[in-house]
Parts: structure tokens; C-alpha cells; sequence
């Protein structure tokens, strides 16, 4: 195997099962990792669990933060953590000079970070390798949902979907297959034509509360408050909605609840129903991007 990472010190920072499995790939790779939030026990051979970020981080070339990225405090998603994990300053103080940070969608404060320190950001969650591949589980894991919260089958029943990215289309087709009659809420003519293309019905977001009042299956993908409570009146008593928007979604749930709808939010989903897929599109693309993005800055990446 090629060893093009062979000695780059590569710091990982919280996450969850699909970290392990790229925290695996990038050891066969010959990286040195240091990693923070994990017990060593989940940890396969040539990765070193550390006490804290900073440890983690010091001289590190790379850093790696989970694709949900960190709260507004820095409060970083680390599901086997014995405490709470932080990306503070002082972690990104000790990286090594020009390092590459790599997270999903960076808060501001990170962004000034790493200005000031005149380092390298790479935002990666809406990069087509990542996104489309992730929108495979995110869309099963959506249907899932629907399967289980329901006492209705996908077949013959009738389904919105609210934005039409890379999300929704993967979504629209999965739930076409399995029979059921699909709606798309678009505004762009592009993702209309698409949407008819594929055989869906299509409406525009004036025609959202009528949509709605016909659906049995509601899927939001639009993270802006879109599902309203003047939206939700027109809704059928037993429709349910789902929200896949990144927090806190594009749907009233407080109005939801007064109206005694089920509605779930369900962002992440690709680390909870497919762990181990999501894991392994991990694996496959941020080693490609380390290597594209070190290369831009002048390491000298040998193959063995």
C-alpha cells in the first residue's frame, strides 16, 4: 500500500464509530495519530488515546473534527468521551505551523482561529464526495423512521419533501422505488425539472400549506423555518413529519406538539442508522483530500 501519509501527525477529535473506521485507515497509511475522546480500548493498533485536546493537537500537521462539528461554546460531539470534549484556543495555539483543520461546518470563532494562526480550513460536509454518498444513509435511515413511527406502509402512501439537494433526490427516488406517490417543494427551476424528470409531482413554497394538507409523510431538508405553524394547520391529523435539517431543523415543533403531531428531528443520521458505511465514505475521502491539501502546501508526500 502507499505510504503517503507515512509520518504526518494527524490529531482526531471526538465523534463517533465512524471516526474509528477512518482513525483505522489513516494508521494503514502510516499517519501518526493522537486521539481525544476515545478510550484506547476502541482504538485499533498505531492510534494513541490522549487525555485532552491540546495533548492531542501539539505539533499535530492535521486535525480532524467530526462532521457535526463543534456547538457554539466548542463543545465537541465525542460519544465515547468520559467528560465533555473542547476545542478551545490554546489546542489550535500548539498545532504545527500551516496545519490543515478538517471539520464538517466550522463556527465563526473557528474561522478566526484559524486566521489568526494562519492555518488551513477545510470544510467538508457539503462537499459533493462526502454529501451525495452520505445522503445513501441518510435517506434509508429517514424511510426507517418513517417505517417505524407509522402505522402505514411507504407503498401507496403519499410523501412531501421540502428542498430538493442532494439529500431529498437520493430520498424522492428511494421513496418512489418503494411505491410511494412523491411531492417536491422546490424553487429552483433546475431542481423542479428534476423533480418532474424523476416522476414527481412538484409545488412551489406558496403552495406548501396545500401540499401538506395531502401528505402522509413529511420530509424537511431545508434548514430555515419553512414547516410553520400556519403551514401545520393544514396538515392531516395523522401525517408525520421529519426533519433532516441540521439543528434545529425547519420545522415549529413547538407548534407541532400543540397540534399533536409527530415530528422528529433527525439530523446525523448516517452516524446512527450506517455507521459503519458512513465510516467507510470517511475513510475513502479525507485521506484523498489530506494528501490533495498537504500537497498545495509544499509537503513532500513520498510513495514507498
Amino acid at each position: 500500500m502507499s505510504s503517503l501519509l507515512s509520518g504526518t501527525k494527524i490529531a482526531v477529535l471526538g465523534g463517533d464509530d465512524r471516526e474509528l473506521i477512518l482513525i483505522s485507515e489513516l494508521v494503514k497509511r502510516g499517519a501518526i495519530l493522537k486521539v481525544a475522546g476515545f478510550p484506547s480500548s476502541k482504538l485499533c493498533d498505531g492510534a494513541s488515546a490522549v487525555n485532552s485536546v491540546e495533548d492531542a493537537c501539539r505539533e499535530a500537521k492535521v486535525v480532524i473534527l467530526p462532521l457535526p462539528g463543534t456547538s457554539l461554546e466548542g463543545i465537541i460531539r465525542a460519544v465515547y468521551a468520559e467528560g465533555e470534549l473542547k476545542l478551545s484556543e490554546k489546542a489550535i495555539d500548539v498545532l504545527a505551523e500551516n496545519a490543515l483543520v478538517i471539520i464538517g461546518s466550522a463556527r465563526p470563532f473557528l474561522r478566526e482561529w484559524v486566521g489568526r494562526y494562519k492555518l488551513r480550513l477545510l470544510e467538508i460536509a457539503e462537499m459533493n464526495d462526502i454529501a451525495i454518498m452520505n445522503s445513501i444513509p441518510t435517506a434509508e435511515g429517514a424511510i426507517q423512521i418513517a417505517m417505524e413511527e407509522s402505522k402505514i406502509t411507504i407503498h401507496g402512501s403519499r410523501s412531501l419533501i421540502v428542498g430538493f439537494g442532494r439529500i431529498a433526490i437520493t430520498l424522492a427516488r428511494t421513496l418512489k422505488a418503494l411505491g410511494s406517490d412523491v411531492t417536491v417543494v422546490a424553487r429552483d427551476e433546475g431542481q423542479m425539472a428534476r423533480a418532474y424528470e424523476m416522476g414527481c409531482k412538484r409545488a412551489g413554497y406558496s403552495e406548501l400549506a396545500e401540499a401538506i394538507r395531502h401528505s402522509d409523510f413529511v420530509f424537511n431538508t431545508v434548514p430555515s423555518m419553512v414547516i410553520n405553524r400556519n403551514v401545520l394547520k393544514k396538515a392531516q391529523s395523522e401525517a408525520l413529519i421529519i426533519d433532516l435539517a441540521t439543528q434545529p431543523g425547519g420545522t415549529d415543533f413547538e407548534a407541532a406538539n400543540e397540534y399533536g403531531f409527530k415530528a422528529i428531528l433527525a439530523p446525523g443520521l448516517p452516524g446512527k442508522v450506517a455507521p459503519i458505511s458512513a465510516g467507510k465514505i470517511l475513510a475513502e475521502v479525507v485521506p484523498r483530500l489530506i494528501i490533495k491539501e498537504l500537497a498545495k502546501m509544499g509537503q513532500n508526500l513520498v510513495l514507498e
